[in-house]
């Protein structure tokens, strides 16, 4: 099974995070993360995107009909009026449980790969808010840095793969379409996470790339990069 397919990829990645990837293929899909720098940035970005999904909804107690309508779909009663009542009945059969949870786990799993496929074919996922993301990689292909562009902040996660330099450090910068010199957007973490305050100027600009130089400690000396180590394209979810 080739596990850099972009298709394959983004379909695991997605059911992994959704928590239907299970057993042993959960298992050795955490291996594969391990070794597979792409797999790891698949699935951050799936995170990034459903959870930030979450954010969007607004929780509603839904009517008891729903739970009636639930139960006859899934094959729990015949009709509503044989359907179990929260007052009546607070025991559900094991082999109603077990029908239960397949029936939700094949719908989750369907979500899962219908995302997925909507992704690796340039489709727009149903969102009511854009996200931009973006992955800073050595040279050897390897996740250092990743980064999401929210409204008002960027915010930076370092990767176990960074390995810093102690007597220097490390500055994001903004290429912008006909704009003479990068913008500075502050300096990374060597570990960890940090939230940087997203420049005024970063939504009214066509931004060609991401750059990240080495710089002194405390930053470029002059507003300009020192040394450009690494580029990275914004990706909008």
């Amino acid at each position: 099974m080739n596990y850099r397919d972009p298709q394959l990829k983004d379909a695991l990645a997605a059911e992994y995070v959704l928590g239907t990837l299970r057993g042993q293929a959960r298992r050795r899909f955490q291996k594969l993360m391990m070794q597979i720098p792409s797999l790891r940035e698949s699935t951050w970005l799936w995170e990034q995107h459903l959870h930030g999904m979450n954010q969007l909804l607004t929780p509603i107690t839904p009517d008891e009909r729903v739970w009636q309508q639930i139960s006859m779909s899934l094959g729990f009663v015949d009709n509503v009026a044989q359907a179990p009542s929260p007052e009546t009945s607070n025991v559900v059969p094991m082999a109603t449980r077990n029908r239960l949870w397949k029936g939700l786990a094949s719908m989750a799993s369907a979500a899962a790969i219908v995302m997925a496929v909507l992704v690796v074919n340039n489709q727009p996922v149903p969102v009511a808010t854009s996200q931009q993301v973006a992955v800073v990689q050595s040279a050897q292909s390897k996740a250092l840095w990743l980064i999401e562009v929210t409204s008002n902040t960027i915010e930076v996660r370092s990767t176990s793969n960074l390995k810093p330099l102690a007597n220097k450090d490390y500055e994001l910068w903004m290429v912008a379409k006909g704009v003479e010199n990068p913008i500075s957007l502050g300096l990374l973490p060597k570990s960890g996470k940090l939230t940087l305050v997203k420049n005024s100027q970063f939504d009214d600009m066509d931004i060609v790339a991401l750059a990240v130089s080495l710089e002194p400690l405390n930053g470029s000396p002059n507003d300009l990069p020192t040394e450009v180590l690494y580029t990275a394209e914004l990706a909008i979810l």
